[in-house]
């Protein structure tokens, strides 16, 4: 008798993950939609600008410190049913984030030592870094690994509540930018805290001095991975980035904007989606790859369908979008968000396409995917922001997305074919 490609109980834990990252995502976009027309008020579009900067680059930090693990530590705790097996998992995982963390804070002190933009401002990219370690506390794969997705929407809802109230309540002035990114840092490291907390009272785990083979080879496990999502941030991050050093601040803080709000789009619930379904696709490929097929397959018609009805209405309402985010208009804002909703399109119709191939255990390949599009997206967007400015970073993420859902079509098709 043929399994369903899912049963009752993983449709359940599906839908509760679902819900909760769904929840989780919502407010944490939500929150920063509030607190935006406020602070672009306060602060400016200039200073706004130069916060974005800010965090184009700790994302940077992030992205070293995660090093993959939201996928392979993810994966290996999905699979682990034994608990000294998940203690020494965890330690691991935790003492690789650590040891990177301390290097990228060392990076950080050489570009602000050593370049005179990050010179000038060196303060603000000190306070910014505050969100590195909490990033690196919060052990957001083990959560999403135990399918445990709850914890991860409750402490962060508490802390972004606590962020927001704290922004209205301290943010007075121009005078006062730099209280935004300290807030930021502190909500982060808060959260990074209180996620350990629940990790260790929940899980009942112990920290085992990791060992150098262990640490080796969770470098090793998250090497591709790691290489995939710095190629990817090299044309997504890089973004604003590139904007901010070929530009000005304010011209940065329009495109950081319309970026914002197309990641809420894409966000909720595309992404709470994916990392709700990825562990348990993982199972379900373990003892069936064609029923792990047939439901990727599934999910990501479903989800290219909602988004193509979703994207034209937003398209059509994307000035008031810009008001309600912003307080006023802005035109600059709107061109930027209209462009970057075409590139969604794809993004939506490609996400379930390129995680399968981690699933189904060629990391290799879906490495392979972003780098290529690393080496063609990254000198396009400097071209076409030079002779574009913000728009042409908009193009550029269009033509990009648009080459790696076409790429993953036809290798996942050519891949699932030979199996």
């Amino acid at each position: 008798m043929q399994h369903k490609a899912i049963s009752a109980k993983d449709k359940k834990v599906v839908l509760e993950n679902f819900a909760s990252l769904s929840t989780l995502q919502c407010i944490n976009y939500l929150l920063p939609l509030l607190v935006l027309p406020y602070l672009i008020r306060i602060i400016g579009p200039e200073k706004f600008g130069l916060i974005a900067f800010a965090q184009a680059l700790i994302q940077y930090f992030m992205i070293i410190t995660d090093y993959g693990f939201s996928l392979t530590a993810t994966r290996k705790i999905s699979l682990c049913n034994e608990y000294k097996q998940a203690s020494t998992i965890f330690s691991t995982v935790m003492s690789v984030k650590f040891i990177l963390a301390f290097l990228s804070y060392l990076i950080l002190l050489l570009l602000i030592n050593l370049v005179p933009k990050f010179k000038t401002d060196w303060l603000l990219y000190l306070f910014s870094f505050g969100a590195v370690i909490g990033n690196t506390l919060f052990p957001v794969w083990l959560f999403q690994g135990t399918e445990k997705m709850r914890y991860i929407t409750i402490i962060n809802i508490i802390g972004g509540v606590i962020y927001a109230i704290s922004i209205f309540i301290f943010v007075k002035s121009a005078s006062d930018y730099l209280l935004v990114p300290l807030l930021n840092s502190l909500f982060f490291i808060i959260t990074g805290l209180l996620g350990l907390y629940v990790a260790f009272k929940e899980f009942d785990l112990e920290f085992l001095f990791p060992s150098y083979s262990g640490i080796r080879q969770e470098l090793k496990t998250g090497w591709e991975v790691f290489i995939s999502i710095v190629a990817i941030n090299t044309y997504t991050t890089t973004r604003i980035f590139a904007v901010g050093l070929l530009t000005n601040n304010i011209i940065t803080g329009y495109y950081s904007i319309a970026e914002r709000i197309t990641g809420i789009i894409q966000t909720f619930p595309l992404a709470a989606l994916s990392q709700a379904i990825f562990p348990r696709l993982s199972r379900i490929f373990s003892r069936s790859k064609k029923q792990a097929l047939n439901l990727m397959h599934k999910v990501q018609h479903s989800t290219t369908l909602a988004y193509l009805l979703i994207i034209p209405f937003i398209f059509f309402i994307s000035p008031q979008i810009v008001k309600l985010a912003c307080g006023t208009e802005f035109p600059e804002v709107v061109i930027s968000l209209r462009l970057l909703l075409l590139s969604l399109f794809f993004i939506s119709a490609n996400a379930f396409k390129v995680q399968f191939l981690l699933v189904c255990g060629r990391p290799d390949i879906y490495s392979r995917i972003h780098v290529f599009a690393a080496f063609l997206g990254l000198p396009l967007i400097f071209i076409f922001i030079h002779y574009f400015s913000f728009l042409g970073a908009a193009a550029a993420t269009i033509t990009i997305e648009a080459v790696i859902f076409i790429s993953t079509s036809q290798i996942l098709y050519t891949l699932t074919k030979k199996q």
